[in-house]
């Protein structure tokens, strides 16, 4: 999704460091993401993707290193990004709009009139093709629904960067295929950027534009690969499996956990 003129880098996080108690779980994190290019982050159950999710999202504060998002840090950075979670989190006593509208008055987003946001919302609704259920409520959503009504309360915030933490994992073949296309799609409307963290290597090869693998302990960045080419990708092609096979390789290089098969 890159493109010449775009190669300004966005994100940029330096000297990475985190430990639960004396355990560290990851050290020297280097990490670049550059305007409207997807990162797909893979690696071992625990090895600390989530935790190096919440860290760049400003979630949770690293005890060693730095990150930046367009040159900001702070509540000035958290504006600039938004968070799309394995489970949608939806709130069951709001409707569908207004989960979508959640968060766009809290404290580190600019004041809004209420039209503005009211427009944000009926935008949001329309780019994932929610318009007809904004009254809903989330148990009367379907899986998929649920996860496009999370990603369209991250869109309403007009991010720079979306984080996402393996949303589509829970979501059957046909339905996470038509996730992916539409997050390709609507990162690319919103000139977004987008952390992508998964467990499934095909999904990576599919619609990343990097591929970095996460390994180590502590972990840290051991490998990164570019498919190449417009996403999304067909799963088949010569090149993309023998890239699947080569992190593979990694993995069982690392001693790491099993991933799934094609």
């Amino acid at each position: 999704m890159t493109q010449e003129g775009d190669s300004a880098q966005l994100l940029e996080a330096r000297g990475l460091a985190f430990s639960f108690g004396r355990q560290p779980i990851f050290a020297g994190v280097e990490l670049t993401i550059a305007r409207r290019e997807i990162v797909c982050l893979l690696g071992a159950s625990g090895c600390g993707k989530t935790t190096l999710l919440r860290l760049l999202a400003g979630l949770t504060e690293p005890m060693a290193g730095t990150v930046t998002v367009d040159g900001t840090s702070g509540l000035d950075r958290a504006a600039k990004a938004s968070v799309v979670f394995q489970s949608p989190a939806l709130l069951p006593w709001l409707t569908v709009a207004e989960n979508i509208g959640f968060g766009l008055d809290f404290a580190c987003r600019p004041v809004e009139p209420k039209a503005v946001r009211a427009e944000r919302i009926a935008k949001a609704m329309d780019q994932v093709g929610l318009s007809e259920h904004a009254s809903k409520k989330p148990q009367a959503l379907s899986g998929g629904m649920a996860q496009r009504v999370a990603l369209a309360r991250a869109l309403a915030r007009d991010p720079e960067i979306i984080y996402l933490d393996e949303p589509f994992s829970a979501l059957d073949a046909i339905t996470r295929e038509s996730m992916q296309d539409l997050l390709l799609e609507l990162a690319h409307q919103k000139q977004s950027a987008a952390l992508l963290v998964t467990h499934d290597i095909d999904e990576a090869l599919r619609i990343g534009d990097r591929v970095l693998l996460l390994a180590g302990a502590p972990a840290r960045i051991v490998g990164e690969w570019q498919p190449g080419g417009r996403a999304p990708r067909q799963h088949r092609s010569a090149a993309l499996n023998a890239m699947r096979e080569e992190i593979l390789d990694s993995l069982s290089d690392r001693a790491t956990a099993w991933f799934p098969t094609l």
